[in-house]
């Protein structure tokens, strides 16, 4: 007697996922929730200190996600569109705060004038976070849109009202202070481990 193997589809089809939720289909749309929550949340959580904030401003963007869900053209990575709304979301959230302040400073730092971005130390993702947490916010907006969303100084400059030359000063600011802090750091558990 021959057995045949069945093939049992562990992780549903995403594009699938995608059609079903564009027709309305709730739990289409609460797998592909479930799917990239985590991850999203983790994006909110680098641009709004506040938990329950970035919480709040995910499942808004989230809203968004499933109302313009039609206009995902499977042009690159799903996540990579949802990502997107993510970070204009905070970035909205942000301006309605009135908490961001960009210095202007008409000084260009030119990338061999930049403090090097060497976060690859023995230092946890916590530790890292509440550096991040700790800049001034215009700082830590054009950081994040930098080194982690990868955008270029002329997108930043349009994505938050501001000139290049001030998204340039911005980084050079940040990525000062966080080498600051980084070697503050260290130098606490470097005291801590010869004590």
């Amino acid at each position: 007697m021959k057995q045949i193997l069945k093939v049992i589809q562990l992780h549903t089809n995403e594009n699938k996922l995608i059609k079903r939720s564009i027709r309305g289909d709730r739990e289409a749309q609460h797998k592909l929730y479930v799917r990239y929550a985590p991850k999203m949340l983790s994006v909110c959580r680098f641009y709004i200190k506040d938990i329950h904030f970035a919480e709040d401003t995910m499942i808004q963007a989230f809203c968004k996600v499933f109302t313009n869900l039609e206009s995902y053209r499977n042009e690159g990575s799903f996540e990579g569109w949802i990502r997107k709304i993510m970070v204009r979301e905070c970035l909205s959230f942000l301006r309605s705060k009135n908490r961001v302040l960009f210095l202007e400073n008409e000084s260009i730092y030119s990338d061999s004038e930049c403090v090097q971005d060497n976060y690859q130390q023995l230092i946890d993702a916590e530790d890292i976070q509440l550096m991040i947490d700790a800049l001034p916010d215009g700082y830590k907006m054009v950081f994040l849109l930098f080194a982690v969303e990868g955008y270029s100084h002329k997108e930043i400059a349009e994505k938050l009202a501001i000139k290049e030359s001030t998204s340039k000063s911005q980084l050079f600011k940040a990525r000062k202070m966080l080498q600051e802090r980084i070697n503050e750091f260290k130098n606490q558990e470097y005291e801590t481990q010869s004590s």
